[in-house]
């Protein structure tokens, strides 16, 4: 243990935030501090809080609620690390983030904490929002409509969100059954294309109009795809179950079998939904 480390606070099992922020600022103290902390930068941990972030979604996704305390502390440990290497640039500490995050909450909340009426809708209060968040943009010169939109967002939640900025102005379609034909038309130019750049194209161009239907149609197209994915595991995992019990894997297996194997699975599903 070094002599610079607050020894009882870190080995405090109710040391709290305090403990957590000293175990940070010990692992990147250039003398005695981890290696691999020590080299971290803003831009190779980014990744790593974004996957921390899927993992406390999927944790909730699959009601693990075991896991979520676990993950959240992961979670929370990304904002930790880039609080450290904030404030031994000089730019902000980890107190600074979290007022940020109070003020921020307190002025977009002034039914709650200032005063205005509480007595609004959900509604009333999203719309609201919306409003104090455009004069925030204002007040940091984000002039255009698609400004502040995160760049580094997940593909798909991006294009709702850009998508939802032009339809606030007006920049969308009327109906749900104008967005169906737009994704029968891009479906309808990829099949056309012939080369590599032009599939490339049109298929970006295809998830885009995918997500806008999503909007159009309230669906969240991350959970879609993620339940989407989780029922594709579901349903593989009994073909590999039904060809053990066969004495196969599925390389040893061929389509026409896994696929009879599928349909099984998926009749299963089916009269399970029906009688649910």
């Amino acid at each position: 243990m070094r002599d610079n480390q607050n020894t009882d606070l870190i080995h405090n099992p109710k040391g709290g935030m305090p403990r957590l922020l000293e175990i940070m600022r010990a692992l990147r103290d250039p003398v005695g501090g981890c290696p691999w902390d020590i080299e971290q930068t803003f831009a190779t941990i980014a990744p790593y809080t974004i996957e921390e972030a899927y993992e406390v979604a999927d944790a909730i996704e699959r009601e693990a609620f075991d896991e979520l305390k676990g993950e959240l502390g992961d979670l929370l440990f990304q904002s930790v690390f880039h609080a450290q290497m904030a404030s031994e640039q000089g730019l902000f500490d980890f107190n600074d983030v979290a007022d940020t995050m109070s003020d921020k909450m307190v002025a977009r909340h002034p039914h709650v904490f200032g005063d205005e009426s509480p007595d609004k809708s959900a509604e009333q209060q999203t719309q609201d929002w919306e409003k104090i968040k455009a004069a925030e943009r204002a007040a940091k010169a984000q002039a255009g409509v698609l400004d502040g939109v995160a760049a580094g967002l997940p593909a798909l939640l991006r294009a709702v969100k850009l998508q939802k900025r032009a339809a606030r102005v007006g920049f969308d379609w009327p109906e749900i059954d104008m967005v169906l034909d737009k994704v029968s038309e891009e479906v309808t130019e990829l099949r056309e294309t012939t080369n590599a750049e032009d599939q490339f194209e049109e298929f970006g161009d295809l998830l885009f109009v995918m997500a806008n239907l999503a909007r159009h149609m309230d669906i969240d197209p991350e959970a879609a795809l993620r339940a989407a994915n989780a029922k594709f595991t579901r349903r593989f995992e009994y073909i590999e179950d039904q060809l053990a019990q066969r004495g196969k894997t599925p390389a040893q297996s061929d389509l026409a079998e896994m696929d009879g194997l599928w349909n099984e699975i998926r009749l299963a599903d089916k009269v399970t939904k029906s009688d649910t």
